[in-house]
């Protein structure tokens, strides 16, 4: 091979080595694959292994109560623990997937199963000797008497 035709294959061959960057293109095929790979679990919902279920929650309140209501669907009562501390309400439990349903093949999953926990802010103080809860139909209600203050009446001395 002559020398001018070995210079030639070199520089060719330092060209190959030149990759031209494209910031966009590798972005949108960033962005498209994160999109594609986030969709495709909807699909495919045992591949949410990482979701939460977080059960809807409402908080009402009357004269003398806070009154809290979660659906807990599919949850049986001795699954649910209520706890009070510093003014917040904890509701935990867990809905377990029934054993029997293994044998069927299912082409769609879109219940939750697994552990849950909610932690509700009490918008006032309560009385939490006299705290009821109740479930019936999926639904759990929490009753929470709100703490009854003696009205005092003091009188302000005005200064002169």
């Amino acid at each position: 091979m002559s020398e001018k035709a070995n210079k030639i294959k070199k520089e060719v061959i330092g060209m190959a080595d030149l990759v031209v960057w494209r910031p966009f293109q590798e972005l949108r095929k960033e962005i498209d694959r994160l999109f594609n790979e986030f969709f495709s679990r909807s699909l495919f919902p045992e591949k949410f292994e990482w979701f939460e279920w977080t059960p809807a929650v409402d908080v009402s309140e009357t004269e003398d109560s806070i009154i809290v209501k979660a659906d807990l669907p599919g949850v049986k009562p001795e699954e649910i623990e209520i706890n009070i501390s510093d003014n917040i309400l904890t509701i935990k439990g867990e809905k377990k997937r029934e054993e029997e349903e293994k044998k069927e093949n299912f082409y769609r999953v879109e219940r939750y199963y697994g552990s849950f926990m909610r932690a509700i802010q009490l918008p006032t103080e309560v009385d939490v000797e006299k705290v009821k809860a109740t479930y019936k139909d999926g639904v759990l209600k929490v009753v929470l008497p709100k703490k009854v203050e003696p009205k005092k009446t003091i009188k302000v001395e005005v200064e002169k």
